[in-house]
């Protein structure tokens, strides 16, 4: 599995490293990484207090989003109709405007989830008709698009179609509208809205089911001529491990749409593991889930095979897990810290991942008498530096490559 990691991560660079138009020969340069190109997410949600310094935002919560950001390089945040926009007309944008503003300063990408989603919409759907449903549907998506393009330009568009239209917990207006017109013709209505309002956006479809099921429904959009940008595969884990013959299985089966896969929904618990007899996740309702040491020692060793796996496979472009903290969906002790803010040993397991093992750490070469240097790193960007100039360059593809690098003004002057 490392060698198809180094193979699908990594790239040999050859570089030549110039300064005033000509090569800077034999002088020693620092090089070091600065951000990945695979997209280690994890979703924000507590820290929107924080983005809009409101009172809940102590200084607990600015701990774990040091924490949050020494890891992580990719944010999801909550869009669920309702919740953002619990009266119809007073939409929750500005606060969530202020929260994606937070993290694209720290050089963070966002993504929406969900524009679509039957579960937790909004309740005053049920006063309208079918088709002023969609059409209110529709406007949704296009303002949310619209509003936030520039700081949300990557979107669950619409969530669990496999289930929609026959869901039957309780009444909702999305479930009627997909019922009535179909899985597909709802994929389209939402996916052509996401694309009129940001053609530039990445647009996925995303799925808990990953029965054959959501592969008929993923051929029918294609067939259609519906484009989609990504897949989401969700992957809550609170069962247990999949282990890696059955997650390389489930990536080679979608892999095969030619489509770029997100994981969109990790977890992993730290403490005993919900009963197999479980349908529906949401059926566990338990008064207290705690973690465990063993169970500690269990997730730390399931996530760096997980990671592993996912970084070994050439289609995963995304990873993004459910919660840095414990107490959040179904009160799991999925969580990387717990409710203490202490960090788990996934947590630091993690880090050592993506900060040491998949990481460049400032490095001094020497160029050559051609003002070359040579090294491997893993997809990204970097920063170079020689004599007080300095440089930023992107590594966009794995395997053997070539480059030449200006650097700038010497900083000193």
């Amino acid at each position: 599995m490392a060698d198809r990691i180094w193979e699908h991560r990594t790239a040999e660079v050859t570089l030549t490293v110039v300064a005033d138009g000509a090569p800077l020969v034999e002088r020693e340069v620092v090089l070091a990484q600065r951000d990945h190109k695979f997209l280690f997410g994890c979703i924000g949600f507590e820290f929107v207090p924080l983005a809009n310094d409101e009172p809940a935002a102590g200084p607990e919560l600015a701990r774990l989003a040091e924490r949050w950001l020494d890891v992580f390089n990719f944010a999801t945040l909550p869009f669920y109709w309702g919740q953002f926009e619990p009266e119809r007309g007073k939409p929750d944008t500005e606060r969530l405007r202020r929260a994606a503003r937070w993290f694209v300063e720290r050089g963070v990408p966002v993504k929406g989830h969900p524009l679509a989603w039957h579960t937790v919409t909004a309740d005053w759907l049920l006063d309208l008709s079918n088709a002023e449903i969609a059409r209110a549907q529709v406007d949704r998506i296009r303002r949310e698009v619209a509003d936030f393009q520039g700081l949300i330009d990557t979107w669950d568009v619409i969530n669990e179609v496999v289930i929609m239209p026959v869901f039957d917990r309780y009444d909702n207006g999305i479930t009627r509208v997909c019922r009535e017109q179909g899985r597909i013709p709802t994929v389209r209505m939402v996916f052509d809205a996401a694309r009129d309002a940001n053609p530039k956006a990445t647009l996925l479809l995303n799925d808990f089911d990953l029965s054959t099921a959501y592969e008929c429904l993923i051929e029918g959009v294609l067939e259609a001529g519906i484009r989609i940008d990504a897949l989401g595969l969700q992957s809550h884990m609170h069962q247990g491990y999949w282990g890696e013959e059955r997650t390389l299985a489930i990536l080679d089966r979608f892999a095969r749409y030619g489509l770029p896969i997100h994981f969109t929904e990790t977890t992993l618990v730290s403490g005993d593991l919900m009963p197999a007899h479980i349908e529906d996740l949401n059926d566990y309702q338990v008064p207290d889930w705690p973690t465990t040491p063993e169970g500690e020692a269990r997730q730390a060793d399931e996530i760096v095979r997980h990671y592993r796996t996912l970084m070994s496979h050439p289609s995963v472009r995304a990873l993004t897990y459910w919660g840095i903290a414990d107490g959040g969906w179904l009160g799991a002790p999925s969580g990387l810290v717990r409710r203490d803010g202490s960090p788990k040993p996934s947590y630091d397991a993690l880090r050592s991942l993506v900060k040491e093992e998949w990481w460049v750490a400032p490095t001094t070469l020497r160029t050559d008498a051609e003002g070359r240097v040579r090294f491997s790193g893993f997809l990204g960007e970097y920063g170079i530096t020689a004599g007080g100039r300095a440089a930023t360059f992107r590594l966009e593809e794995p395997g053997p490559m070539s480059a030449s690098i200006s650097v700038g003004e010497r900083r000193d002057r």
